[in-house]
């Protein structure tokens, strides 16, 4: 194939992969993801890693900064910079959601169970009513799916799985007592705090929980989810 100027030769490659098998899992991580932190991961020996969002959300500010400037021009020449702007943030994106799950494949390895809350027909502007408008277009537009099918692909070549659960209360429940109460969470204080006593940074229990929800589905429950009434 011919490009600009350079020949690319593109050779197939097909090798066999190792299938899971959920009785030889070694670890279980349970994976959060959100914008001020892109990625929470909390393992089965209480380890909990946090990826930050901030400098992501400079530059997402940066790019619709510049949208913004070209889209109020209105020319033929600012939609072309328009259209160029989104193809370099496409691609930025996705290699910043490659790097992410690259990293939590080789810290892992072999044999990991990969637990992701199912965020199908989830709306954040449901679950976030206290934040802005701003904050809730944040969360909507990032390739959170996209993170997902990297990790996906990635762990299946190194023999391990992606398992997804309901996201049902699993920001909202004790990891401790198995309490379900929507006031435990200060999102401004991005702090959880149980009537038991116990308090974490919020989006580690919620990587809590859904690790839990990995731990259930491995001893041989179904489809593990959240109730108010069974914690």
């Amino acid at each position: 194939m011919e490009l600009k100027g350079l020949w690319y030769l593109h050779i197939p490659v097909t090798r066999e992969i190792e299938d899971f098998k959920k009785e030889n899992v070694k670890h279980i991580v349970g994976i959060d993801r959100g914008l001020r932190f892109l990625s929470v991961s909390y393992d089965e020996e209480g380890k909990t890693e946090f990826i930050s969002g901030k400098k992501i959300a400079t530059k997402r500010n940066k790019f619709l900064e510049l949208r913004r400037e070209f889209q109020a021009k209105g020319t033929k020449s600012a939609r072309r910079r328009l259209k160029a702007i989104s193809g370099r943030e496409n691609r930025w994106m996705s290699d910043v959601n490659h790097q992410i799950s690259k990293t939590l494949v080789r810290k892992y390895g072999k044999d990991t169970l990969f637990v992701l809350e199912n965020l199908t027909g989830v709306s954040f502007d449901e679950r976030n009513l206290s934040r802005t408008a701003k904050q809730r277009y944040d969360l909507r537009s990032w390739s959170f799916y996209q993170l997902e099918l990297f990790l996906k692909y990635k762990a299946q070549e190194t023999g391990s799985e992606v398992l997804r659960v309901s996201a049902k209360y699993t920001s909202q429940r004790c990891p401790v007592c198995g309490r379900i109460h929507k006031q435990s969470r200060d999102h401004n204080r991005h702090l959880y705090s149980c009537p038991c006593g116990y308090k974490s940074n919020d989006d580690r229990v919620g990587a809590m929980n859904i690790q839990n929800l990995g731990k259930r589905w491995l001893s041989g429950e179904k489809n593990p989810r959240y109730k108010k009434d069974n914690k």
